[in-house]
């Protein structure tokens, strides 16, 4: 965690003068392609050179990376400072990373505010970070030749120092003359065949700190005088307070204050464990509201309802129903995906320190523009007198990039009770009952093939809740649209050759709080969609794999996942006995996946040998990191393939802690293996497309080995068809 303090919200030259005045460096505000072009500088100090927004650089040697996005176990602390390294030509062993402050300068460049998310940290900062690089890069070079009286084309740069024949200059010695020149308007980028970097298995520099727990967390954050809150939520949705009683838990030890918010009853004490037992003796009297009678069952059973009538188009090619109505073989089939917490390591947390004035946060977000906006107006504070200091985050999957900031509203609301420095603490339960889940969604599919077993219609009928209505992405991402895009992506662009094909969207209205989970949409459409292609190659009496590849005769880089999965996977061989294999293809986040799982089932209970990965996410950067995030996510969609589903009973949530929402165990995790393909194509995401084939390819192999369909998640052989 950073300790600088730093204004957000300034104007940039306000900006420019607080960086020099606190650093005693320069700072040189540029913009990159999609944002504009700015380059200016002022003098600098003999300590140290800040030639952009991005990079800082001392007379130590050391090269600090200001990094924009937040850390959450995706890498980008690693892998946006290799692509500026690359570019700058530094040191890696002097090159470390800080956590940028929240400031328009560091808004997405696509997004324009300040986030992460969606998978987009990398390629979205692939020419931001590289230009920052050689921008400082050619900035040391000019002050070499200037110092050696020397045309800068006859200097090299390596490993943190300029080279001028014999002659040597370290970055850090370069430090005081190159913070006198000015910027150049344009820099020449690096060819890739000489990267040093990028495309590199380099460690992460984040690793240390995490393993000798120096790294700090938002719930290991402590302030001087900090006290600690929990709070008593309402246990249903749209429930509001009437009245409630804390005469127990006052006198309870360690209770400084009990008080009414927004969001419940926040018992604020000197530790986490007085408010956790405080709060569990405050009785409090709710008005349970119209959601008290809602049921998970009564809702998918409406989903049905829906998904019988025609809904909203959003793709109609050629004539779906009469191609259909022609077909020489059909099959119509119904597939159920649940709520799904995302269930983060480090359950929600948030230290404010609000004083008249002012106010500091220090939270795990990926929505630091967001926080920061709702966080003022809660305050009553202009944007610029609140600051967030972004820590490590355990874990986010989407979670804290809430558009309601509602962790750190009601943190707000906690900090003007308690008067003080104040943590809000969420328990497992709190955070699971919390809400803003991955909505549940029903997709009623039919198909039809022709005489030769040629697929020849298709049409897909999707019934769920927006996760975007509501929401400032709403203009953006709905904007001319009657139906959400994010509930169908993955569907909405199937990338076979079917003639016939229409996709239609119901959008339910559910009082459940929902949004993005990792990998959005797609967790749910690649799970529907293929495995119905799986049913379509059964109903043609033709093998999974070929199926597809017929289908994807005009998709390279959807067929370059598959062929490279299925021959990593040996499909051309028979599976070991009592072993079934799946496959599936998906394309998410501008990158195409690819799996086979290999999977065994005994006395009804499923359990997955080996998951064989292929992706293609076009030029990357760090391929250790993709095969991390690879094989995480395909643990993730694994363990909602398997065991997890949120439901709801009279209102209440019946899931509440691990015991009753698995995650896969260590003896339980299949081994996996991760294959890149090796291209030089746009960069793609890869945080999340590893998620959306877990579940089709589980689901695919269940079949494989037991003749059953799967077509409800989490996977029950009872209700297999």
């Amino acid at each position: 965690m950073s300790g600088r303090k730093a204004s957000t919200g300034m104007e940039r030259r306000d900006f420019l003068k607080f960086s020099i005045a606190a650093s005693g460096g320069l700072m040189i505000g540029f913009q990159f392609p999609g944002i504009g072009k700015l380059a200016f500088a002022q003098q600098a100090s003999a300590n140290t050179f800040m030639p952009n927004a991005f990079v800082r650089i001392g007379t130590d040697e050391r090269v600090t990376v200001i990094v924009n996005h937040s850390e959450m176990g995706q890498g980008v602390y690693t892998s946006l400072p290799m692509l500026l390294a690359e570019e700058l030509d530094a040191d890696w062993t002097k090159v470390g990373f800080e956590p940028a402050p929240v400031d328009p300068k560091y808004n997405h460049p696509v997004f324009g505010m300040q986030m992460t998310g969606g998978s987009s940290s990398v390629w979205s900062g692939m020419e931001q970070f590289r230009q920052a690089g050689a921008a400082a890069r050619a900035m040391l070079i000019a002050a070499a030749a200037q110092q050696w009286k020397t045309n800068a084309t006859a200097c090299r740069t390596e490993s943190g120092a300029v080279f001028n024949g014999s002659r040597k200059l370290t970055y850090g010695q370069l430090v005081g003359a190159a913070a006198r020149l000015t910027p150049p308007a344009n820099v020449q980028l690096k060819d890739p065949k000489t990267f040093k970097l990028i495309g590199k298995p380099i460690k992460r520099l984040d690793t240390p700190e995490k393993l000798n727990g120096k790294a700090v967390f938002g719930i290991d954050v402590k302030l001087p005088g900090m006290l600690t809150a929990v709070v008593v939520r309402a246990p249903i949705f749209g429930a509001k307070m009437k009245s409630f009683d804390d005469s127990r838990a006052l006198s309870m030890a360690g209770v400084r204050k009990i008080a009414a918010i927004p969001s419940g009853v926040a018992v604020i004490a000197d530790s986490f464990w007085q408010a956790k037992m405080a709060r569990d003796v405050i009785r409090v009297d709710w008005d349970e509201g119209s959601m008290q009678t809602f049921s998970t069952s009564q809702m998918m059973q409406q989903f049905r309802e829906q998904a019988k009538s025609p809904g909203t188009s959003v793709r109609n090619d050629g004539d779906a129903a009469g191609a259909l109505a022609k077909a020489a073989k059909k099959i119509e089939a119904v597939y159920e995906v649940p709520y799904l917490s995302h269930l983060m390591m480090e359950p929600l947390n948030c230290a404010v320190d609000l004083r008249q004035d002012t106010c500091e946060i220090w939270t795990g977000t990926q929505f630091q523009t967001v926080d920061r906006a709702n966080a003022a107006k809660a305050a009553g504070l202009p944007n610029e007198k609140v600051q967030i200091h972004t820590t490590f985050l355990g874990g986010g999957f989407g979670r804290r990039a809430n558009p309601q900031s509602d962790f750190v509203v009601e943190a707000i609301h906690v900090a003007k009770a308690a008067g003080a420095p104040v943590k809000v603490i969420w328990t497992r339960e709190d955070d699971m009952a919390g809400g803003w889940y991955r909505p549940a969604f029903l997709h009623a599919i039919e198909g039809g093939l022709d005489a030769s077993g040629n697929a020849v219609s298709w049409r897909s009928r999707l019934v769920g809740q927006s996760i975007m209505a509501g929401t400032l992405f709403a203009a953006m991402m709905m904007k001319g649209k009657d139906y959400d895009p994010s509930s169908v992506e993955g569907v909405d662009d199937l990338p076979y050759a079917i003639p016939n094909l229409a996709v239609e969207s119901h959008q339910a209205d559910v009082g459940i709080p929902v949004q993005w989970w990792r990998s959005v949409g797609h967790s749910h459409t690649a799970f529907a969609t293929e495995c119905f292609v799986d049913e379509l190659a059964g109903l043609a009496e033709k093998d999974p794999y070929q199926f597809r590849r017929q289908l994807l005769g005009k998709q390279p880089r959807h067929l370059g996942v598959l062929d490279l999965v299925a021959k990593k996977a040996e499909w051309d061989k028979p599976a070991p006995k009592g072993i079934g294999r799946g496959i599936a293809v998906h394309f998410s986040f501008g990158s195409y996946s690819a799996q086979v799982a290999e999977v065994s089932v005994t006395d009804g209970n499923v359990r997955v040998h080996r998951m064989v990965c292929a992706i293609d996410c076009g030029q990357y950067v760090n391929p250790g990191i993709i095969a991390a995030q690879t094989e995480g996510g395909a643990i993730f969609g694994a363990s909602a393939a398997l065991f997890q589903e949120l439901t709801f009973a009279s209102g209440r949530l019946q899931q509440t802690n691990f015991n009753t929402f698995p995650v896969m165990r260590m003896n339980e995790c299949p081994e996996i293996e991760t294959y890149i393909v090796e291209n030089n194509e746009k960069s793609g995401g890869i945080g999340e497309p590893g998620v959306p084939c877990a579940a089709p390819a589980i689901a695919n192999a269940v079949f494989a080995v037991t003749g059953k369909r799967i077509r409800r998640l989490p996977i029950r052989l009872t209700e297999a068809v």
